[in-house]
């Protein structure tokens, strides 16, 4: 996992930048989209869900939770990005959803640089990603 230093302006700017985020949400969408058929299923968003592993931990440590308890947390996830409630999650919506949780993340993280694991492919990458690219043509 590499570790990349952000803070709350790295997220910001990339998120501000709609041709930067446009293209990174994109290639998420379409790499989540397995079937490729343009929009994103309940399944989908679940397994790209359980890959980041963000619902087995609680503050870092494992949080066991019954089939039970991750399906109904995995239907709200769907549910929030499927906001027309026609079954599946489009582009726009999981663009709109990726920006609200991205901004709620900048908000947390402050003005102090933090030292955060991410994940190769993850959003936190892409903003540290985005803020290299930025420095290097300054």
């Amino acid at each position: 996992m590499p570790v990349v230093v952000i803070d709350r302006s790295t997220v910001l700017d990339f998120v501000q930048d709609a041709e930067s985020f446009d293209k990174a949400m994109e290639r998420k969408f379409y790499s989540i989209d397995v079937n490729h058929d343009g929009s994103l299923s309940r399944a989908e968003v679940r397994a790209a869900f359980e890959c980041v592993h963000v619902l087995e931990c609680t503050l870092g440590m494992p949080d066991a939770k019954s089939p039970r308890q991750l399906n109904k947390i995995y239907d709200s996830i769907f549910e929030r990005f499927d906001t027309d409630h026609n079954g599946v999650v489009d582009m726009e919506e999981f663009r709109a959803q990726m920006r609200d949780i991205l901004l709620a993340v900048a908000h947390g993280l402050g003005s102090a640089p933090l030292q955060i694991a991410t994940e190769e492919d993850g959003f936190l990458q892409d903003a540290a990603n985005h803020e290299l690219e930025k420095n290097s043509a300054a």
